[in-house]
């Protein structure tokens, strides 16, 4: 299969490109700035236009829309959450998905069993509120809303799209602390988007198969 992943050169989606390309697949991996991936600055519809041009008629499996940014950890209501940051953040973890699904859809509808994965967060849950971390909260609960809303409008092309929370990871973003270990989120996802199908198109999925709640 051919998969695309934004934001591959770290963290989950560099554990995600490891996976795949050990099982076979072929991997286009997606950063800014990192000459060993394809340039892809999620934000800018340049960009995203050129990667789509590059990679000419390459037909996409899975595009897997992972880069993302959690630019207001550790704010104080007080005094943090500043309006660049949400707007930088939206433009990544928002209008980035977006932008990324509009260029490759001319490339997923050349395959013949396309899926579309959208890392969002349970920090996007309406039903799982913990207080702070506005911003990155806000950015994957609309991470979430624009998936579902994908789902709806992809089915008819035959595009399956799936949304996962990928565990507390230990990267860069979730700490050293965290719970799940990169290899086996990736392992986890993968397992996640191979069983993704029309059928199931719309779900909220956690990283080991359980449904979440919105």
């Amino acid at each position: 299969m051919n998969i695309l992943i934004t934001g591959a050169n770290r963290g989950i989606g560099a554990a995600l490109d490891s996976a795949y390309s050990a099982r076979g697949d072929t991997v286009l991996g997606t950063a800014r700035g990192h000459p060993e991936y394809l340039d892809l600055d999620v934000t800018d519809p340049a960009a995203q236009a050129a990667l789509a041009e590059k990679i000419e008629d390459t037909a996409l499996d899975v595009v897997i829309c992972n880069a993302g940014v959690y630019l207001d950890k550790g704010h104080s209501l007080a005094d943090g959450y500043g309006a660049a940051l949400w707007a930088d953040t939206f433009a990544v973890n928002v209008t980035g998905v977006f932008l990324t699904v509009q260029n490759l859809l001319p490339h997923l509808q050349g395959a013949a069993t396309p899926r579309i994965a959208i890392i969002s967060s349970q920090m996007g849950s309406s039903e799982i509120a913990s207080g702070s971390s506005y911003i990155y909260r806000a950015s994957k609960a609309a991470a979430l809303n624009l998936g579902r809303n994908l789902a709806v409008d992809l089915k008819g092309l035959g595009i399956a799209v799936g949304i996962y929370h990928p565990g507390w990871v230990r990267t860069d973003m979730g700490g050293g602390g965290a719970a799940v270990a990169p290899k086996d989120a990736a392992e986890g996802l993968i397992a996640r988007i191979d069983a993704l199908s029309l059928e199931s198109t719309g779900a909220f999925e956690t990283w080991d198969g359980r449904a979440h709640p919105f």
